[in-house]
């Protein structure tokens, strides 16, 4: 088979910091490559110098067995590299359409044959099965649509090497199938894809061959069909990975928060709630399951206090709450690990140190006057405990928060929202976009927050996450609850089927 592209000794330094150290990597035509990889192993590193984003210390890139200098990602373009970024690099006030020819030879200039153009990129959409409406603009597509068109994108611009980092991290379960679908079509007419994905089920459904890069430098290369899940993840993080046996535990104390008949926008199926009744208690995890975009996101927002309930009530601690707003809930001691970390839960251009103090800025601890003179030192001090304790891998904790790789980045979040021993921890999607080591590590600190009496209500899309730490299960469908079933032994087949609205609704 041909070699398409060869990365040989590539090494990427930031002062004395090795992102990656003299990495080797080919790449076939018409193959699945995976990069897999911890968070910080150097995976999107790698690639950003691939797509001329950075320039590398030290290596050279060879296309078609032809050396290339990639200065910029226009180069990349123009040698028929694309790349779909984890977090997208569309413009949201423009179209899909003005999205697609944004900085495409072909319509540079005053004058753009629009009808010409349309004709073309629905062609390609029709023949590689990316559904787009091209009129549409990018702030009402859903994530996965967002996805299509950054492909559709690519593909315009005549890439034959395709990049796709961490391309299920925001896709519920359907939209993953139409992914692999786009995957196997591309690769049928001899394009190839570099995948990067923590997701095992995925990395060994889709995959030919298997690159390992651990702590910046390269493990091993292996085909599929030579190893297993087991040997990849104990390659990944360099030791045994032991099987996860969460005790499930049934709670008798009291309830931490509790809604009753709760409505929130109740005719939307996918961005409301409809009668909505349910409890956490101190020292219980209670996992929500249903494909993502049943009200879980509205649920998460009530809970938390973004969102006011429009009929039925909330109670904390056992006392009705009649103003919804975030602080009052922090003041409340609910902690928050949201759906999206950089949206939501990290100030990017913060310091590690700054995000992990954020909600404690008035306290006596790092002030004086409510915050008036911060206490600059016992900051640090702090901030340099947590980086220990929560194992934060950054070069130092001035370093800018959106520097971090994700798994990093949430760690940020663990420490700053568990610290003050929470009565009440809502997790939403908690370990999206991590590797099993960083997913691991997440896990545990939720169980040790429960098991210090913490009530944890677990949001997530991921139906083996919730199976595996859910003391109690309540599933979602349409924003309304199809069933309630015990995290021991839970029956999955009821619970699957409650997922697809075909349970009974209470």
């Amino acid at each position: 088979m041909e070699t398409l592209l060869r990365m040989e000794h590539i090494t990427k330094r930031f002062g004395p910091v090795y992102a990656n150290r003299d990495i080797n990597l080919d790449i076939r035509a018409g193959e699945v490559h995976t990069l897999l990889g911890e968070n910080g192993a150097g995976k999107s590193t790698l690639m950003n110098v691939l797509f001329g984003l950075y320039q590398p210390t030290e290596g050279q890139i060879f296309l078609r067995d032809k050396a290339v200098r990639i200065a910029a990602p226009d180069q990349a373009v123009a040698l028929g590299i694309g790349m779909v970024h984890q977090h997208f690099m569309l413009v949201e006030a423009m179209t899909v359409f003005e999205n697609i020819i944004l900085g495409d030879k072909n319509t540079k200039g005053i004058f753009i044959k629009k009808a010409v153009r349309k004709e073309e990129i629905m062609a390609l959409s029709a023949r590689y099965g990316l559904e787009v409406e091209l009129d549409k603009s990018v702030t009402d597509l859903s994530v996965g649509a967002q996805q299509r068109v950054e492909i559709l994108k690519a593909l315009y611009k005549g890439a034959d090497l395709l990049v796709l980092d961490e391309p299920s991290a925001a896709l519920t379960d359907i939209e993953v199938e139409g992914l692999f679908d786009i995957i196997h079509k591309l690769k049928s007419e001899g394009k190839s894809i570099i995948f990067i994905s923590h997701k095992m089920r995925e990395v060994m459904r889709i995959s030919d061959r298997i690159t390992i890069l651990r702590a910046g430098e390269t493990v091993c290369t292996l085909d599929i069909d030579k190893t297993n899940a087991g040997e990849l993840a104990n390659l990944m993080i360099g030791r045994e990975l032991t099987p996860s046996q969460y005790k499930k535990v049934v709670s008798t104390q009291d309830s931490v928060v509790a809604l009753e008949a709760v409505d929130f926008d109740k005719d939307s199926k996918h961005n409301g709630l409809n009668g909505v009744t349910l409890n956490v208690k101190r020292g219980e995890i209670l996992g929500i399951a249903g494909v993502d975009g049943n009200g879980q996101s509205q649920l998460a927002q009530l809970v938390t206090g973004v969102l006011s309930p429009q009929k039925g009530t909330l109670s904390l601690k056992g006392s009705k709450i009649a103003q919804f707003t975030p602080h009052g809930f922090i003041l409340e001691n609910v902690a928050h690990i949201p759906e999206d970390r950089n949206k939501m839960g990290l100030i990017g251009n913060m310091s590690v140190q700054d995000n992990i103090v954020l909600k404690e800025t008035e306290s006596p601890q790092f002030s004086k006057g409510k915050g008036l003179f911060l206490k600059k030192k016992a900051m640090q001090t702090y901030a340099a405990q947590m980086q220990e304790k929560y194992d934060i891998r950054c070069a130092s904790i001035a370093q800018e928060s959106r520097n971090l790789s994700g798994g990093n980045q949430q760690k940020i979040i663990l420490a700053r929202e568990l610290e003050g021993n929470p009565d009440l921890l809502v997790a939403v999607h908690p370990t999206r976009g991590l590797d099993i080591g960083a997913a691991r590590f997440v896990h545990d600190t939720m169980v040790e927050a429960r098991d210090k009496g913490c009530g944890v209500l677990l949001i997530s899309a991921d139906f083996d996450e919730v199976l595996e730490m859910s003391d109690r299960i309540i599933v979602l469908f349409e924003g309304q609850i199809m069933g309630e079933y015990a995290g021991t032994n839970p029956p999955i087949a009821d619970i699957s089927l409650a997922m697809a609205g075909k349970g009974e609704a209470e």
